[in-house]
Parts: C-alpha cells; structure tokens; sequence
C-alpha cells in the first residue's frame, strides 16, 4: 500500500504548481496572454477544483479509496489530454479547474489518506515514506516536462502525460489498491486490535462537526495553507523569478533538485518524529523553516545561494508533508478521516490559489520579487506563534464519547 500510493501521489505532477511552472511561458508566448492574466486563471481553477475535496472526502469514507482512485485517474488523464488542444484563455481556465481538482486535490488526498487506514504506530513513518518518494516524483517533473517541450511541444507535453496518467493510475487502483488491511484479512499494524475495538472494525475517533470546533484542526489548516500559498507562488514563478536573480532557465527548472532532495529526507525524519513526538514541534519547524525559505529567495544571487534556497525550501516542504499526512488522524483518529482531511484540503487548495497571484501582483507593485518577498514572510512567522501555543485536542470529545466508525465506514467498502 505504500509503494501504491507513493506511485499515485507522484503522478499528481501535471496538477502540481511545480509541474505546470515550466508551460507558463511557452503558454504565454503561443497563447498570447499576460503573467498577471495565467495567475489569474490558475487562481480560478484552483480555488474552484478546492470546491470538490469535502465530497471527495466522504466519497473516501464510504465506497473506499480504491474506487475513488480509479475514478479520478480517468477523469485526470481526460482533463490533462484535453488541456493539450487549448487555444485560450477559457480553455485554460477550464484546464487549470480539472487538474487542480483531480490532480493537486483528489488524487493526492486519496493516496495519502489510504497509507493512513493501514498503519497507526508507524503512521507518521510511513506516510513520510509517501510523502518523500511521491515529492521526489513530483518534483523531477518539471526537468522531464522542461525537455518534452523542447523536444516537441507544450501541447504533446500535456497529451503524453494524460495517456502515462491513465496507463499507471487506473490499474494501480484496480489491481493493487485495497482500502483497508481487513480487504485481505489482515489488521492495522499487523496485530489484531484491542479489546473493545473489534466492533469497530478499528476505526475510532472524532466526527467532523467536533473536529472543526478545536482551536488545533485550524492551526493544521492554517500551517498546511501558508506552505501551500507560499510555496505555490514561489514554484509557480521560480523561472522568472530565478532568472531575474540572474539564473538561466536551466539551472532555474534545476533548482527543483536541491528541494527534491531536502523533501525526500526530511519528510522521512519528520514522519518518525511524528511517531514519538507531538506534531505540534514539527509544524511550528515547517513554518519557522518557510519563513526563512521565502526570505532566502529575495537574496538569491549566485548557483550556491539558489542551492541554499532550495535546500530550505525543501526542508520546510518535507516536513508540512509529514505534517499533512500525519498529523489529523493522530490528533481525530480514522472513523471519519476522510471528511475531515477533505475539509482542510479545500482550504489548502484555496490557500495555493492565492500564491501565485500574490507573488505576481506583489511584483507589479514593488517592481521586483525581492521587493515582496520579506513582507510574505511575515505571514508563517505568525503562524509558528499559534502552532505552539494553541493546546492540543483530547482523544475524544467530551461531548462525543468513543467515536465508531459510521455504518458507511464499516466493513470493506469497494473490496474485490
């Protein structure tokens, strides 16, 4: 189930903001429209393909991830395909809903969200086994993608990768996938659970309705949302602005190694950190970490010092994957993680909307990236405040007891 879902979570690429960086300015060049105008668009696309994670959650919850893969790997591979006969701006717009929706959104919550019904005392390991080896896939796109185009065109780029989308996602899921351990008989961790969890098949924890009223579910969202805004911008306009820093494009798609690296190894150490220690130290490290990554792009002056921005970067990305993953279902458990981490999803979606137009219009305004950046900063620097200050939840609300799994959540939903 690992090694499955780290292939799913790397094959979110094309809808990944890293992903579509490298066609942003062969799109304008061919397509004729402004900077400000494809920000633009991408934040349409975004903030509305983040309207369909809560129903992507409970869909989650009751027919079982295996077919909700299977369903969003089609309609993944179709929208990325029909992305390659786009003309303009409209087309776009509607391209950029269908891969953030399915790609950045659907298909990364299915895949990570799947990892988490099988494992509870080495969850955090495992999801960052995922989260490490699915970032390094994702982040080598843009070399990959940045050679296809000039092999041949933005268009064959989009159309290739449609047809790899549907030939890997659709049979993983139906072929390797199963939702939970006891599909084939098995349990969580690979021990049978304790007494009194028998009845619930071990799914125990918060609804979502309490969830959304603890001070902790929204110090998560508001960590995982600054990391997605923030990095977003900065990935999505990492060409131009590494270029106005003085890199070529080469070394600016390049760039993306260093961070590669940094993910592949952190999100592995904070996923085990999270096993023994409380995600609190690992969030309020990632936006800590993100502050300083956004204030070490403004003074990127020389191939080292991209290769010091890029390792921070990384760094703070490794560790909010981790945190991602790890951190709702060890604080609310697995009855109804679906709806819960479909809830947050959408505002991280939402939050990556804002970035690009953020950076871009800030641009516009100061006249230079470097000129924006600082005061972008301010914003994870706030949030580390609240990340270790706001007290944790209890296992279980007072109001809510023992929490089983929902008639739509027991059994083996979907399975062969």
């Amino acid at each position: 189930m690992v090694a499955f879902s780290s292939l799913a979570l790397a094959l979110t690429a094309p809808g990944q903001t890293i992903g579509v960086s490298v066609m942003i300015d062969p799109l304008i060049a061919d397509l004729g429209i402004g900077r400000t105008q494809i920000s633009t668009a991408y934040l349409i696309g975004t903030l509305t393909g983040a309207c369909a994670m809560p129903l992507v959650g409970r869909a989650i919850d009751r027919h079982g991830p295996r077919a909700v893969m299977a369903a969003v790997g089609a309609a993944f591979g179709a929208v990325l395909i029909a992305l390659s006969f786009v003309t303009g701006i409209a087309g776009l717009t509607a391209g950029f809903v269908g891969i953030r929706m399915t790609g950045q959104g659907a298909l990364s919550l299915v895949a990570t969200t799947t990892v988490a019904y099988w494992f509870d005392r080495r969850r955090g390991l495992a999801l960052g086994i995922v989260g490490a080896v699915g970032s390094a896939g994702i982040s080598t796109a843009p070399i990959l993608t940045e050679r296809l185009i000039a092999a041949t065109s933005w268009q064959q780029a989009w159309l290739i990768q449609g047809l790899v989308v549907w030939a890997v996602v659709i049979p993983l899921a139906l072929f390797g996938l199963r939702n939970r351990p006891a599909d084939l008989g098995q349990h969580v961790d690979g021990v049978p659970p304790a007494h009194g969890e028998e009845s619930s098949g071990g799914l125990t924890g918060w609804t979502l309705r309490p969830a959304l009223r603890t001070g902790m579910f929204w110090v998560i969202v508001a960590c995982l949302s600054a990391s997605s805004m923030l990095a977003t911008g900065l990935a999505f306009h990492q060409i131009d602005l590494l270029g106005e820093r003085g890199l070529s494009t080469a070394q600016a798609a390049a760039n993306f190694l260093p961070q590669t690296a940094a993910v592949l190894l952190v999100t592995i150490a904070s996923g085990a950190l999270l096993d023994r220690f409380s995600p609190r130290f690992v969030m309020t490290g990632s936006v800590l970490t993100l502050a300083a990554a956004v204030i070490a792009a403004a003074l990127v002056d020389s191939a080292w010092t991209a290769l010091a921005y890029g390792i921070i970067l990384g760094t703070s990305g490794g560790m909010i994957r981790a945190v991602d993953s790890a951190a709702m279902p060890r604080y609310f458990g697995t009855a109804h993680l679906g709806a819960i981490r479909g809830i947050s999803h959408t505002a991280v979606i939402a939050a990556s909307a804002l970035g690009p137009l953020a950076v871009s219009l800030g641009r516009d305004l100061t006249g230079s990236y470097a000129g924006v950046l600082p005061w972008l900063a301010a914003i994870p620097l706030l949030i580390a405040v609240a990340a270790a200050t706001v007290p944790e939840p209890p296992p279980t609300p007072a109001d809510q007891g023992e929490s089983p799994a929902s008639p739509e959540t027991t059994g083996s939903p979907g399975s062969p």
